[in-house]
């Protein structure tokens, strides 16, 4: 398959490039002293990610701690309801500790344990990814240090709680609009003064080389366990998958599996409370080229230049760019992205633990949203969505604002 004169059946060897670019995006814009310390992590990386031993150990941690594989469960009510197009989803929910995190963050923690590391430093916003390192943490006896924005720990209080449970040292990042973006900044200056003992583990397909090419390889899991398991079940592959994309972590694992086959590829970005910067966090639909947290995406930029503030319903996807491999392929064609606003979300949330005993997180509600969307547009078919996580951590903020519906 081809697209824009790039060859899905050899992507994966020449995307991304020595230098760590997608096309254009992606590369390692970092202050000299960091330089040392990726170029340190990639080689590693390099060395173990073709090891047997390293590949089966984190297979066994995957079978016997994780929980691997996540079934695809038919949501036969759902599709009922709306027509003759049938909806499925990949269970990332039932992943020990409740979203996708935990694919990348034990092969991060793994891959930190070889290098001699002793402390895990992250950043998080919707609390998942932090939940999910300070576990590997635990689970690898190392120390673990997780920057997060007042905001989102207001918000977030469920998982907050957790990684302290689990022994992590939660960090309050008090400035700027106190969420994902300034979470990722402290996350990186704290770096900066431990990356001899320490090792930054970025929680999506963003900062720089290696770290949007190995989180999506930690990540292709699901898309692998998808393809095989969607095709064992109906004996065909899905017309159209859908993901929510924020930095995309979930999306990239699970669009690896499908992207050299004639499916129809979609990623959902928030639009929050809508088009007006500031309201929404959909990069892709409304941002421009920029360099931001070390590598080279599509963001939204306000008035300066500078990264803009955003918005979000999911405190997972209020993110003001994306990975440069979703940038790249928006720019291929070979991926469609669109938007799904707070209510629409919400409403998804609801409909989908209404009719089929599933409570999502908000950030998947926002495929959902879309999958519902798409399935009455199509008519006929099949849709697969990634859901990407559990809404226990939401629960309590969608009632105490959203009410019950």
């Amino acid at each position: 398959m081809n697209y824009s004169g790039v060859n899905f059946d050899t992507y994966f060897k020449n995307y991304p490039d020595e230098k760590g670019y997608f096309g254009r995006y992606g590369g390692c814009y970092i202050q000299p002293e960091l330089q040392k310390a990726m170029e340190e992590i990639t080689e590693a990386y390099f060395t173990i990610c073709k090891s047997t031993r390293f590949i089966s150990e984190l297979r066994r941690i995957r079978r016997e701690f994780q929980g691997r594989p996540t079934p695809i469960s038919h949501l036969e009510r759902l599709s009922g309801s709306l027509g003759n197009v049938q909806l499925y989803v990949k269970r990332e929910d039932l992943n020990h500790t409740g979203a996708h995190k935990l694919n990348h963050c034990m092969g991060e923690a793994l891959l930190a344990k070889y290098m001699g590391k002793k402390k895990l430093i992250a950043e998080t916003g919707a609390g998942q990814h932090g939940v999910a390192l300070a576990t590997a943490a635990a689970y690898f006896g190392m120390e673990c240090d997780i920057y997060m924005g007042s905001v989102d720990i207001k918000k977030q209080a469920p998982n907050v709680a957790r990684m302290k449970i689990l022994g992590a040292n939660v960090v309050e990042v008090t400035h700027g609009l106190q969420t994902l973006k300034e979470a990722v900044d402290a996350a990186f200056e704290a770096y900066a003064n431990e990356y001899k003992d320490a090792i930054y583990c970025i929680g999506s397909v963003l900062g720089p080389h290696p770290f949007p090419m190995m989180v999506r390889d930690f990540q292709a899991v699901v898309g692998i366990e998808a393809r095989e398991q969607f095709t064992s079940m109906t004996g065909e592959l899905p017309d159209a998958i859908v993901a929510c994309v924020g930095g995309g972590s979930n999306a990239a694992g699970f669009f690896s599996g499908f992207l050299n086959d004639p499916v129809d590829i979609y990623g959902v970005e928030p639009l929050g409370r809508g088009p007006k910067l500031g309201d929404h966090a959909a990069s892709l639909q409304y941002g421009e080229e920029g360099i931001m947290h070390g590598f080279n995406s599509i963001m939204l930029k306000d008035e300066n230049g500078e990264p803009a503030p955003v918005y979000s319903v999911a405190s997972g996807l209020d993110y003001p760019s994306s990975g440069p491999e979703h940038a790249f392929l928006h720019e291929l064609g070979r991926v469609r992205y669109d938007v799904v606003d707070d209510e629409e979300a919400i409403d998804a949330f609801f409909k989908l633990s209404r009719l089929e005993g599933i409570i999502p997180a908000i950030e998947s509600s926002h495929a959902v949203a879309y999958g519902i969307k798409l399935a009455q547009r199509m008519g006929k078919g099949s849709v697969l969505i990634n859901l990407s996580g559990r809404g226990d951590k939401d629960m309590d903020y969608v009632i105490e604002n959203y009410g019950i519906r």
